[in-house]
Parts: structure tokens; sequence; C-alpha cells
């Protein structure tokens, strides 16, 4: 069995996507996630429902930039 990080990904670079932000991370960051792919957006909080421009995706997580909240 093939592990999760070579299956395809749910989004991929300048993807505009909503979503809602469910934890923060270490660094700051929020968190969210699509088909259980972890999404890091910069600038928002848990709770938050936010659209979002997807700027890189790697093998398990991808970047996004926040456009609205």
């Amino acid at each position: 069995m093939k592990p999760n990080y070579f299956l395809p990904k749910p989004v991929k670079v300048g993807d505009e996507v909503e979503l809602t932000i469910e934890a923060t991370a270490s660094k700051g960051d929020g968190i969210a996630k699509r088909e259980g792919y972890v999404i890091f957006v910069k600038d928002a909080k848990p709770g938050d429902t936010v659209k979002v421009r997807i700027t890189d995706v790697r093998a398990k997580f991808a970047i996004g930039e926040l456009l609205s909240a």
C-alpha cells in the first residue's frame, strides 16, 4: 500500500477555496483541512471561515494565502 503522500492532493497551486480554520499551528498560522489534507493559512484564527488561494502544495500539506475572512 502506498503512503498517503503519494495520493493526489485535493488542491493545486492557484486554486481558490473556502475553508474553516480548525486550529492554530505552533507558529501561529491557521490550520484547515480539505478531505483530510492539511492547509496552513497565515493570519487566520480558529472558527474563521475564509477564502484562500493555494500558493504551495507539498507532500503532506499546502500553504494558502488569505483572500477574505
